[in-house]
């Protein structure tokens, strides 16, 4: 009769309450969808492929072309879908072996000093040359005045014209009349906007925000990034589409009329206005 464990009592313990880490990948993904995006907008705001974005939420970074690169396009989506990038890079860092080592600065300190000393300039050489220019400038300025002053005495004695006819004839100098600025063209500007067409200014006073127009073709007129304090304006013959990514940072004016709608920060809008009013279709 054993007195012992049984084999079943050394069996190591596995504790079942932790959860397993969402990966990278999942993270974005799930950030996306809870901030109301497609991958289609994703890679609008961000200029990053829909098939790198699809790869990289599928924890697939093979398509990105290294490590660097796929730092980078994780930085870019996180921000996009307002992640904060920095857990992300360093979970991405702890599970493909981490950053690269970094070169070492030895061998650039060998090289300077294996290089050439510079030699200082030839300041002999400057001087004598400056000597030399100073005096030839001299006896120029010697001669000609010399020969002016002949002239001029020649021309006394022959009856040659007057003083006053000599200061009659010097040209008089002239002032130019100072152009006056043309005026910067002011934001009310959209005021006066035609009646035939839809006109929309989109501004960030509040913050930086995310935006993409399309005309009624479905053309696209802008998307990128609208940094605080920049504004845009799009016009169309009948209809501009908008797609806010944070509606929160955004004013909008329609026609020369501001919309008071309220937007949360963070919010995602898709917009459409007309011609006939600041009505969002």
């Amino acid at each position: 009769m054993s007195i012992g464990n049984s084999p079943e009592d050394e069996r190591p313990f596995q504790d079942e309450s932790q959860e397993p880490r969402v990966s990278v990948g999942r993270a974005l993904q799930q950030a996306r969808i809870a901030a109301g995006l497609t991958v289609d907008d994703v890679s609008t705001a961000t200029r990053v492929r829909i098939a790198i974005v699809h790869a990289i939420e599928a924890d697939d970074f093979a398509p990105c072309g290294g490590d660097v690169y796929a730092r980078g396009h994780i930085r870019t989506l996180a921000r996009a879908v307002h992640l904060d990038p920095a857990p992300l890079i360093v979970q991405y860092d702890a599970e493909h072996g981490g950053r690269p080592a970094p070169t070492p600065a030895a061998p650039l300190f060998e090289a300077e000093r294996i290089r050439p000393e510079r030699r200082g300039p030839n300041w002999t050489a400057a001087m004598v040359a400056a000597i030399v220019v100073v005096i030839g400038f001299v006896g120029f300025t010697a001669v000609k005045g010399g020969g002016s002053g002949n002239d001029a005495k020649s021309q006394v004695a022959g009856g040659g014209g007057t003083p006053a006819a000599s200061k009659s004839a010097s040209p008089r100098p002239t002032k130019d009349k100072p152009v006056a600025p043309s005026p910067a063209p002011s934001d009310s500007a959209i005021a006066a906007a035609p009646q035939d067409k839809v006109t929309v200014q989109v501004s960030a006073p509040n913050g930086r925000s995310w935006i993409s127009a399309k005309d009624h073709n479905g053309r696209m007129l802008f998307d990128g990034l609208l940094n605080k304090g920049e504004s845009k304006t799009f016009q169309d013959s009948s209809k501009i589409n908008l797609i806010l990514g944070d509606a929160g940072a955004i004013e909008l004016y329609v026609n020369g009329k501001k919309i008071d709608d309220n937007f949360q920060p963070g919010q995602v809008q898709r917009l459409t206005y007309t011609k006939g009013d600041p009505v969002a279709g």
